[in-house]
């Protein structure tokens, strides 16, 4: 009797059904957190008008749809997972593939020009109201998903079926597999993240300089949280991706099937990781906004009062100073 086969079969049916119930609530969570984030800011635009929505705005409605697009890419490679085959057909491999990549990058692209978009308006609120920062920010949102489209050009054109068993399987000799895999690794994760940690803390500094000279109330309190909400968005966003980026080099560089299957529970904890990102997303960049919780409070009580409902979420509400809150002033 083979102990270790058994182990081994044992482990790997556990995983087949606990990777779609995670899923399952990753699936949840981000369809209703980025509905909730797309209703509240579409909910602004038609209430006040579109020149009610702030220059972070538009880059928070991106970040939502890349998001909600990947998200419909889950099914597929949980259904996979759960068959231990890929169901569906090669053109399909090849979508799915293709934009998962794609969303993936277009909402990392976003994350980094969230960060210097919140830097600009911080450091120089006079200059982004005068550049019309928000118009230029919809024609940004567009041409990020150009480089987007390009990284995720090869899973659609290279992208194929393997039998026996069937796979949506990798794609390109192991050389090319390994540069296509840098380069996505240095321009879909490496260089945002370099982006979005420098431009956090070039705002340290700002504040912190701003601080010592004592030139704006409320600087010391702004100061650390801005720290404690950039060190997060920066350590979410690194332990979200980079253990996806770490496996996906193993498993070029070991072309041994034992040492794939060595490597199976670390795949799964690094695709949960990378699905989580959309859920975390929302959570970090809007509903961490005080004028965001607002709003949604106020949609609430609105809907409970067309239901209704004998309790609904009290509008006396103190809220704190929130450094989050880096919104443009209003444009003509």
């Amino acid at each position: 009797m083979n102990i270790s086969h058994d182990c081994g079969s044992l482990k790997w049916e556990l995983t087949r059904v606990l990777a779609p119930t995670l899923d399952a609530i990753v699936m949840v969570i981000g369809l209703v957190g980025h509905s909730l984030v797309i209703y509240v800011l579409t909910g602004r635009r038609r209430k006040n008008g579109p020149q009610s929505l702030q220059g972070t705005d538009t880059l928070l409605l991106a970040l939502s749809a890349s998001d909600l697009l990947l998200l419909i890419c889950l099914p597929f490679h949980t259904a996979a997972i759960a068959l231990g085959y890929w169901p569906f057909s090669s053109i399909l491999c090849k979508v799915i593939s293709f934009l998962g990549v794609a969303c993936n990058s277009a909402s990392v692209f976003t994350l980094a020009a969230l960060a210097v978009t919140r830097y600009l308006i911080v450091v120089y609120p006079t200059w982004t109201y005068r550049f019309r920062m928000r118009r230029w920010l919809r024609v940004l949102v567009i041409l990020m998903w150009v480089p987007a489209v390009a990284l995720a050009a090869p899973q659609f054109a290279f992208r194929q079926l393997r039998t026996t068993p069937i796979l949506c399987f990798a794609f390109l000799s192991d050389f090319s597999q390994l540069v296509y895999s840098a380069i996505l690794f240095l321009i879909a994760f490496a260089l945002p993240l370099i982006i979005i940690i420098i431009m956090y803390t070039k705002l340290y500094g700002f504040l912190r300089r701003t601080r010592i000279q004592g030139s704006a109330p409320q600087m010391e309190r702004y100061q650390n949280r801005v720290t404690k909400t950039s060190v997060l968005l920066v350590l979410v966003f690194t332990i979200c991706w980079l253990p996806s980026y770490i496996l996906m080099f193993l498993l070029i560089c070991t072309s041994n099937s034992d040492t794939h299957t060595h490597h199976r529970n670390f795949a799964i904890i690094a695709r949960l990781l990378a699905s989580s990102s959309v859920v975390a997303n929302p959570l970090l960049y809007a509903f961490m906004s005080n004028k965001f919780r607002r709003e949604l409070l106020s949609w609430g009580r609105v809907f409970c009062k067309g239901c209704g409902c004998i309790m609904c979420p009290g509008s006396a509400i103190v809220q704190p100073f929130n450094p989050v809150e880096l919104e443009t002033p209003p444009q003509p």
